[in-house]
């Protein structure tokens, strides 16, 4: 097990930023629900003083390794969950925590998923179509595209990877895996790439298979689904004074962060007693932390480049009464 944690070396980005955000302090209990290699549950225990309690949640058990070890020094202060975070009502019941201080989400894809070419997330390098962040669960990308009829599998790339070529990139997909010409995440990349016109591919500033794998990636693991469970219900699990801090790397994820957030500051501009009639909130859920997102420093950048695409944004807790809304994802 301390072989599999040591090979999960990952650099959490805005790690100051997200302790500031989340202003962690003594006799607190906190949600990392995508611990990974520990980066920021360890700045939240060290700030939060010898009383303070965190639960750290992800979907990869060699990531929940790495953090074992990485926070062995907080042993008797950290529960460890193997599970998705948006099941988070569910995890955090069958632990018998009601409420939590602040929630830290780091989304997307870790730096040891994405160099492990065993893992599938990687375009340069050969592995299986795999993509799953949890191992354990039972599709696998090359699953998906096997299982998708061809209108579906471009509506995919379209919406998860907002990819222009998405129709001419699912017909090529779908005749290489009819030609049994698909067998590595290098296939996977040459079509994308033959896909897509090579004047464009000049002057793109990212590879050719960047959106592709990135669609089927968004959904294998429904990562926007998981979003949007999590969204619907962390006020519930949130104290009142209690902070929720996201950060996120593309704009799919960022835009429903974004208006969740907005959403939950929202109060209606009625005198109460008229809108209480309207059936209308009278004030608002969470109120902003972050008035617009934060970014990463330049410095930062230069030492960790993934940090260039994350953004932090946050929101505080009021007293206000919730319930979820959930739709059925």
């Amino acid at each position: 097990m301390k072989a599999v944690a040591a090979e999960f070396i990952h650099a959490s980005v805005l790690v100051d930023e997200v302790a500031t955000a989340l202003d962690a302090r003594p006799g607190r209990v906190y949600c990392d629900c995508t611990v990974g290699g520990g980066g920021h549950a360890w700045s939240v225990l060290d700030r939060s003083g010898p009383d303070s309690r965190l639960i750290g949640i992800d979907r990869d058990p060699t990531a929940l390794a790495a953090a074992a070890a990485r926070l062995a020094g907080f042993v008797d202060r950290v529960t460890l969950v193997h599970g998705a975070f948006g099941d988070i009502a569910e995890l955090l019941a069958a632990r018998g925590v009601q409420q939590v201080d602040g929630f830290v989400l780091d989304l997307g894809v870790s730096s040891p998923q994405l160099d492990d070419p065993d893992r599938g997330f990687s375009f340069t390098r050969p592995g299986p179509i795999d993509m799953r962040m949890d191992p354990t669960a039972p599709r696998t990308a090359l699953d998906l595209i096997r299982e998708l009829p061809e209108p579906e599998l471009a509506a995919v790339l379209r919406d998860f990877g907002e990819e222009r070529y998405h129709k001419r990139i699912a017909r090529l997909i779908k005749q290489a895996l009819a030609d049994d010409r698909l067998d590595t995440t290098l296939d996977l990349a040459g079509v994308a790439v033959a896909a897509i016109p090579a004047v464009e591919q000049r002057t793109s500033k990212i590879h050719p298979a960047t959106r592709t794998f990135q669609a089927l990636r968004i959904a294998v693991n429904r990562e926007l689904e998981q979003l949007e469970r999590f969204l619907a219900d962390f006020p519930a699990l949130l104290a009142p004074g209690g902070r929720c801090v996201i950060i996120s790397f593309h704009s799919l994820e960022d835009r429903l962060v974004k208006h969740a957030f907005r959403d939950l500051a929202w109060s209606s501009s009625l005198p109460p007693r008229y809108a209480a009639d309207a059936g209308e909130r009278i004030e608002p859920v969470c109120t902003p932390v972050t008035k617009k997102a934060v970014t990463a420093s330049a410095a930062e950048i230069a030492h960790n480049p993934r940090a260039r695409s994350a953004k932090l944004r946050a929101c505080e807790r009021t007293t206000a009464p919730y319930a979820p809304m959930r739709s059925e994802f």
